[in-house]
């Protein structure tokens, strides 16, 4: 008997009988429309003491409801009542306005069956219930045979009379059908009439990129900065450490440069954070440049201990600020990998020179161990070739005469102002 009654009654079909009820609700303004166009027609005063003309009304108001699908909120609404009321996996459905005709008229489609059929199935769950209990008291109440309900004549005999509570549980069993098999063909249909078209996939494909691209960008702002940070720090403490009792000048530099690095890194990371947080970072600091901190960022490597000699070709104020600032992250990335791998007490060579529309940027320092014997490759060298081929230039980096030697050359004009298309991309080898 359970198995008999769960697909009518149990709980996947109560809530797809609320969602019929609901699209019968909805579909009353246009049915009222539609009484007030055939009621002159037709001459009648009466419209809704008429079967045939109520459902006239209700006919000549379902292409109204199709017109009215095309409002943008028309398919998100409806999708969002298909998932938690009639069980449609979400992912099966599309979540924003249709594009297209062929979205538009599914969604109109989609609309004008679930206001017809809810109407239909509201009708019946609002007429037999009713006429269902008569029948299933009219044995026990003999007095209800002489009021005013309509009954037909057949119910004056006995026969009949036993059979009317067996006909009031058929009509409510058949009201139950109904209404299941409905909801289920609706739920059935949903996705291929609300289901995403191939501009929505696009259109979540394009967000989905985007999102992504923004991710990679703040992990990369994070990385840059945060490890360097991190890098240069636990060098400089560690440099302090030895020379404790016999240079206290050199620690008290070391010592400045930890606090000035950990200030800086932490109003950095705030900005990140902020974006993270809000979508904006308002007040935050500014992320560095080359211009505004490439000597603070040399004289917080020289704090570790390394030998640091930089040449700078060109005024750094003259450069663009995208160009300046994603060059900053490249030569704080290249000085973080030779304080990681190259050691302490090494000569670090930096160069900065504009050449023929280009940005070269070449960070050196000596092979002090065997590639394959040196610890690292972490996400450094992968940032930095993201940053290059965003900006259509070109990175190298490997061994080259006994040094460790890092190569970019960046376009002087962003790939954004400048025609034709990137530079060809280089893969980049580990650190050594």
């Amino acid at each position: 008997m359970r198995a008999f009654l769960r697909p009518l009654f149990g709980r996947r079909a109560r809530p797809r009988w609320i969602h019929l009820i609901l699209g019968g609700a909805l579909a009353m303004p246009y049915v009222l429309v539609g009484a007030v166009v055939v009621g002159p027609v037709t001459g009648s005063t009466e419209v809704f003491s008429s079967i045939a003309l109520q459902l006239a009304s209700f006919a000549l108001g379902l292409p109204l409801a199709a017109v009215s699908s095309l409002f943008p909120l028309t398919r998100p609404l409806e999708s969002a009542a298909v998932r938690w009321l009639c069980g449609v996996d979400g992912a099966l459905l599309a979540d924003g306005p249709a594009r297209g005709r062929a979205a538009k008229g599914r969604t109109a489609l989609w609309f004008t069956l679930h206001l017809g059929v809810g109407g239909i199935v509201a009708g019946m769950s609002l007429a037999l219930p009713p006429f269902a209990a008569v029948l299933i008291v009219l044995p026990l109440a003999a007095g209800l045979r002489d009021t005013r309900l309509g009954l037909p004549d057949v119910f004056e005999h006995t026969w009949a009379l036993a059979l009317a509570p067996v006909a009031g549980v058929a009509s409510l069993l058949a009201l139950a059908g109904c209404a299941a098999g409905a909801g289920a063909l609706l739920a059935r249909w949903a996705p291929a009439l609300l289901g995403p078209t191939p501009e929505d996939r696009l259109a979540a494909a394009e967000a989905r990129a985007a999102d992504l691209a923004v991710r990679n960008r703040l992990a990369r702002e994070l990385h840059d900065s945060v490890g360097h940070a991190l890098s240069a720090v636990t060098l400089q403490a560690s440099a302090a450490r030895r020379v404790l009792g016999t240079d206290p000048e050199f620690v008290r530099e070391a010592l400045a440069a930890i606090e000035e690095t950990t200030r800086r890194t932490v109003g950095e990371l705030d900005a990140v954070l902020g974006v993270l947080r809000d979508g904006d970072a308002p007040g935050t600091a500014p992320a560095p440049t080359l211009a505004a901190d490439l000597d603070g960022l040399l004289r917080r490597t020289r704090a570790a201990g390394p030998t640091v000699t930089a040449t700078i070709g060109a005024p750094l104020e003259s450069l663009p600020p995208v160009l300046s600032r994603e060059a900053y992250r490249i030569v704080q990335e290249g000085l973080t990998n030779a304080l990681k791998h190259a050691g302490e007490r090494v000569t670090v060579t930096v160069r900065v020179e504009p050449r023929a529309g280009h940005l070269e940027i070449t960070v050196e320092n000596p092979l002090t161990a065997p590639p394959a014997a040196r610890p690292g490759g972490g996400h450094g060298l992968t940032g930095i070739e993201s940053r290059t081929r965003l900006l259509g230039g070109t990175a190298r980096a490997g061994p080259a005469d006994g040094t460790w030697r890092l190569r970019v050359r960046l376009p002087l004009t962003p790939p954004s102002a400048a025609p034709g298309p990137p530079g060809p991309r280089h893969p980049l080898e580990e650190p050594s």
